[in-house]
């Protein structure tokens, strides 16, 4: 597929971008994420590498409609799980 990414032009296929995925461990997701091959990377990370460009010349639009249409499965990040606090419930007992 080919499509426009910070005005450069790429030829994408889908087995090509996971294949390039293969391997890389992903980073913490903080925004939009893409899930690929059942790891979820943030797209930002994933267009960094399939683009070869630092991550400050294109948009999380950008790459999310270019994996959106090689069919990939693009979603907002899960909320952090709430942090249990093992004090909080001692003082709870002591009232």
């Amino acid at each position: 597929m080919r499509c426009v990414i910070a005005r450069f032009p790429f030829d994408l296929i889908k087995s090509e971008v996971e294949q390039s995925m293969s391997g890389i461990a992903p980073e913490p997701v903080t925004g939009v994420a893409v899930t690929i091959e059942g790891r979820v990377y943030p797209v930002m990370q994933v267009g960094e590498v399939i683009t070869r460009q630092d991550r400050r010349d294109f948009t999380t639009t950008e790459m999310r409609r270019a994996l959106t249409r090689l069919g990939f499965t693009c979603h907002e990040a899960r909320p952090a799980a709430p942090v249990w606090d093992a004090r909080a419930d001692e003082r709870a007992l002591d009232s």
